[in-house]
């Protein structure tokens, strides 16, 4: 079964699908060996990687689509990836479409901001119309050559425009073609009303900046909710690990003490794939001298 075609199933299959949120290729990995259904790539954790950056719209289709190809192409489930504006107009939605389609992403999600776009958590966002978002929606649609393709509509309205915009917002967007809406931001209160208002399969960003509040996948689900997304939490974890090394390694000029804390060489290259390196080279009869190995 394709990626596409899995990634779709999983709507309405389950309420409260988890889905990890990685950055690269090696993060990934890890989603995959614990039996996930889906993995998400972060923008903002792919702008924090790539250019060492805050997610403020800096990164490139382009960028964007590299990321996101080696991620979906290292591991064996699908990948929803963000999208962000779509990077441009509906001409350039299209593209924006084909080119995450043509490199093996299961699914994108596309936002209603403008040019420079910024964090869905952060101030200083601004939309476009209803109007030119419902345009690039149509040409998202359109432009798949795979109706199992999923495209979510996000909507940042809640910050700029009020709840109540955001529901008119997130039913335009169902009717011009999107097959799941993402409301961000909403409060604990505003949470409850979004399945009750929309007639769609939702998703719901447990981000990292509090404003959303962090629910349980039950009580997400008994809300109504298809998807969560967990975008740079295991990023966030990294982090914290590595300071503290840094920090120590710094302090004492010793690795001895941090070493049994930190996974082994040998762990390392067996996450990234080794053991089916040694398998490829066996098959395909590279001298047992040539082989990687420990």
């Amino acid at each position: 079964m394709r990626k596409t075609t899995r990634l779709r199933t999983l709507i309405g299959k389950d309420k409260g699908v988890l889905i990890p949120g990685v950055s690269d290729a090696l993060f990934a990995q890890i989603v995959a060996r614990h039996g996930y259904d889906a993995l998400y790539m972060t923008g903002a954790g792919t702008s924090a990687t790539r250019l060492g950056r805050p997610d403020v719209g800096l990164l490139t289709l382009g960028e964007m689509v590299d990321n996101a190809s080696r991620i979906a192409n290292s591991v064996d489930i699908p990948l929803i990836s963000d999208a962000d504006n779509g990077y441009g107009g509906p001409l350039n939605v299209r593209r924006t479409i084909q080119e995450f389609e043509r490199h093996g992403i299961a699914g994108v999600h596309l936002e209603d901001q403008v040019l420079p776009k910024r964090c869905g958590h952060l101030a200083g966002k601004q939309l476009v119309s209803r109007g030119d978002m419902v345009a690039k929606l149509k040409a998202a649609t359109d432009a798949r050559l795979d109706d199992d393709f999923v495209i979510i509509a996000r909507t940042d309205a809640i910050a700029v425009e009020g709840f109540d915009a955001a529901i008119e917002r997130a039913v335009l967007y169902r009717e011009a073609g999107a097959d799941m809406i993402f409301v961000e931001a909403p409060s604990t209160a505003q949470l409850p009303e979004i399945p009750r208002l929309i007639d769609a399969p939702l998703l719901y960003n447990m981000a990292a900046s509090g404003k959303t509040p962090f629910l349980s996948q039950r009580e997400i689900a008994a809300m109504g909710f298809d998807f969560i997304i967990y975008p740079n939490w295991m990023m966030l974890a990294a982090i914290k690990a590595a300071d503290s090394v840094a920090a120590r390694l710094r302090a004492s000029g010793e690795i001895a003490t941090i070493a049994s804390e930190v996974p082994t060489f040998q762990e390392f290259f067996d996450l990234a794939g080794m053991q089916e390196i040694r398998e490829l080279e066996e098959r395909y009869g590279v001298p047992e001298e040539g082989r990687a190995g420990y």
